[in-house]
């Protein structure tokens, strides 16, 4: 049974299965946008460039059925992170989820504008890894649509407005 305060193991790969990010974070609960999960600060992350701290607090959004995730940091993380991925997966005990990172980012710092970071990137792994039309279409959609999102964030769009403070209060 999946409850609050259960670990979950966030395993995020790149289309051909390798290594991007690996690291444990809390379940902190779940509401009308989804699943959130808490990291705190000086977590270990495993990545392909090697090992890390995160270096801020930060909450996750699992959404579900959708082609991103959304994580809001504390200072001086920036505001919101999202990543267009394949739809996250959780195994069936809910303690670890799974999703393929398709590189484009919509990062909004602090007091800033949203903006999309990764578009080379993007590009060259689509080539690299052989990302099929269709993925390409929706992960280019998706990115859109979370880039104006974001953009009115501090207009009212939920959860990219202020849904997400209550849960970073909790790992704060």
């Amino acid at each position: 049974m999946v409850t609050e305060s259960t670990s979950v193991l966030v395993d995020i790969r790149k289309y051909d299965g390798s290594l991007s990010a690996q690291w444990t974070a809390v379940r902190l609960g779940e509401d009308e946008h989804g699943v959130w999960l808490g990291t705190a600060q000086g977590v270990p992350i495993r990545s392909a460039t090697g090992g890390r701290t995160s270096r801020f607090a930060y909450v996750m959004l699992i959404p579900p059925g959708e082609w991103w995730t959304a994580t809001f940091c504390a200072d001086p993380g920036p505001e919101m992170y999202c990543d267009v991925c394949t739809v996250p997966e959780w195994s069936a005990n809910g303690t670890v989820l799974r999703t393929v990172d398709l590189d484009l980012d919509v990062v909004r710092p602090h007091g800033g504008e949203a903006h999309i970071e990764d578009e080379e990137e993007f590009t060259e792994h689509r080539v690299r890894y052989g990302y099929p039309d269709s993925v390409v279409g929706k992960a280019r959609q998706t990115c859109e649509w979370l880039l104006e999102a974001g953009r009115r964030g501090g207009k009212g769009v939920e959860p990219f407005s202020s849904a997400y403070r209550h849960w970073l209060g909790l790992v704060e």
